[in-house]
C-alpha cells in the first residue's frame, strides 16, 4: 500500500514535537506527592504583555499573579536533563580512567566510540563533549527558557526509582506468567554471583557499568534512534502517533537484541529478549513524555536495584 502525505504535512516538524514542549496530553500532571516546596505540577502561565495604558504600579490581583514553570514542566527539559545526569556522564568516563581504558565498556559506548572513529573523530572525550552539546542544542531548538531548579533533582531521582520498580514488577510478573521453563530473571543476570569476589574494583566496576548504561545506551537508542526513527516513519505516511509507536517498537527490539552482541554478549534467550524489549519500550515512552533525564535515570536505578539489591 502506498502511502502518500498531505499537502501540509511537516514530518520533522511532527517528530520534534515529541522533542519539545507538547500541548498534547503527554504532560497530565500525577499526584503532587514529593514536589520540592516552592514548586507546582501545573504549568506556568503564559506571560502577559502590557498594554497601552498599564496603569499605576502595584502587586497584581491574586488571579493574576505569575508563578514558576511546575516541577512536570521542568524536569522534562533538556536543560534539567542535562543537569541530572551530569553525574552518570563524570561518574563513567572518571571510572573508566580510573580502572584504565582497557576495562570492559558498555556496548553502546564502545559502539558509538566505533562510529566517531570511522568519521575521523577519535579524541577519547569527544563522546561525553558531543553528549552535553546535543541536549544543549536540543534545548535551543526546543525555545524552552533557559533556567532550571536544582530544587527539582531530588524529586526526578525519587521519580526514577519509581519507574525502576514498576519495571522490576514487569519482570515478576512476566516470569509468573512466562510460559516455556526456565524463567531465568533478567536481574538474575545482573547480579553479583554468590562467590563473585567483593572487592573495591568489582564493585566499582559494576557501578561504573551501570552508569555507562544509562547513559549511552539512551543516547544511542533513545536520544538519536527514536527521533529519526520518528521522522522516518512520518515520512513514510504515517500519522504522528502511528511513527511513534513504531519507532518506540523498532527501536526496542533494536535496544533489546543489542544485549547479545559481540563477545561480551549474552546467550539469546526468548525470556529475556521480551523482557529487555518491554523495557525497552518503557524507557522510550518516559523519553518523549518525561524527557531524556527520567528516561536515563529510570534505566540507571533499574539495573542499581536488580544487580546489587
Amino acid at each position: 500500500m502506498t502511502h502518500t502525505l498531505p499537502d501540509d504535512a511537516d514530518p520533522a516538524r511532527d517528530a520534534a514535537r515529541f522533542l519539545g514542549r507538547s500541548d498534547d496530553g503527554l504532560d497530565s500532571p500525577p499526584p503532587a506527592a514529593g514536589v520540592p516546596e516552592g514548586l507546582s505540577w501545573g504549568d506556568p502561565l503564559a506571560d502577559g504583555t502590557p498594554g497601552d495604558d498599564p496603569g499605576p504600579a502595584g502587586p497584581l490581583p491574586p488571579g493574576d499573579a505569575p508563578r514558576s514553570p511546575g516541577y512536570w514542566e521542568v524536569s522534562r527539559t533538556p536543560l534539567t536533563s542535562l543537569l541530572f545526569t551530569l553525574p552518570l556522564v563524570l561518574a563513567y568516563e572518571g571510572g573508566v580512567l580510573l580502572l584504565g581504558r582497557g576495562s570492559p565498556r558498555n556496548g553502546a559506548d564502545v559502539w558509538l566510540r566505533h562510529l566517531l572513529d570511522g568519521l575521523g573523530f577519535g579524541e577519547y572525550f569527544l563522546l561525553p563533549v558531543l553528549t552535553v552539546a546535543g541536549l544543549l542544542v536540543w534545548q535551543f531548538l526546543s525555545q524552552d527558557r533557559w533556567d532550571t531548579s536544582p530544587r527539582v533533582l531530588p524529586a526526578m531521582a525519587a521519580e526514577c526509582v519509581l519507574w525502576a520498580v514498576v519495571l522490576v514488577g514487569v519482570g515478576r510478573l512476566q516470569q509468573s506468567l512466562w510460559p516455556l521453563p526456565p524463567a531465568r530473571l533478567e536481574w538474575d543476570t545482573l547480579r553479583l554471583p554468590a562467590d563473585a569476589a567483593f572487592g573495591w574494583q568489582p564493585l566499582l566496576a559494576r557501578l561504573i557499568g551501570y552508569c555507562g548504561a544509562g547513559l549511552y545506551e539512551e543516547v544511542l537508542f533513545r536520544l538519536l534512534m527514536l527521533p529519526v526513527g520518528v521522522w522516518l516513519c512520518a515520512r513514510l505516511g504515517c500519522s504522528t502517533p502511528a511513527a511513534a509507536a513504531w519507532a518506540i517498537l523498532l527501536s526496542s527490539l533494536l535496544f533489546s537484541g543489542a544485549h547479545y552482541v559481540g563477545p561480551l554478549g549474552d546467550a539469546f534467550s526468548l525470556y529475556s529478549f521480551t523482557f529487555r524489549t518491554v523495557a525497552g519500550m518503557l524507557f522510550a515512552v518516559l523519553f518523549l513524555a518525561r524527557g531524556f533525564g527520567i528516561a536515563a535515570g529510570t534505566h540507571f536505578f533499574y539495573d542499581l536495584l536488580v544487580g546489587l539489591v
